[in-house]
């Protein structure tokens, strides 16, 4: 499926603890590399990554005009992970508690719901390899232990 949208602006990143996320655990230091980052996506990462991710997204227009409305893709964090030597990231979502809180009048089931969760969860993902591949020429500050076993075997 092919989900034909023009491609939003990229988020602007908080300077927020990722180890504040639920869904993100970092060790090591704290040089998120956030501007870096965002400077990277406003430079073309972004547009990259999403349209590789419209081409092949299961969700549909409907759908993406509710990401639109709530104003999803603003919530979006990236942040650098030198200890795992990768870009890491929190995607927004749609809480549990979507139908008492009447979030938008055209969530109308779980299946939607989950859909978009997924579909921007996805999106995240390709950020982070688009940026790990083809933006980000820095190093990792951490450098293994010479005593790992090999397991190139």
């Amino acid at each position: 499926m092919t989900l034909d949208v023009p491609v939003p602006d990229s988020p602007e990143l908080a300077a927020i603890d990722p180890n504040e996320y639920e869904d993100a655990d970092v060790a090591g230091d704290s040089e998120y590399k956030r501007e870096e980052i965002e400077a990277l996506l406003r430079e073309g990462a972004w547009a990259d990554a999403f349209e590789e991710w419209a081409a092949t997204s299961d969700l549909d227009e409907a759908e993406w005009q509710i990401v639109r409305d709530l104003d999803l893709v603003s919530r979006f964090d990236f942040f650098w992970d030198s200890f795992a030597d990768r870009v890491g990231y929190h995607a927004p979502g749609l809480p549990e508690d979507w139908r008492e809180r009447d979030l938008h009048p055209d969530l109308d089931s779980w299946g939607t719901v989950s859909g978009i969760n997924a579909g921007l969860t996805e999106l995240g993902q390709i950020v982070c390899e688009t940026l790990k591949a083809e933006y980000i020429d820095w190093e990792a500050d951490y450098e293994a232990p010479d005593d790992l076993p090999d397991f190139d075997a």
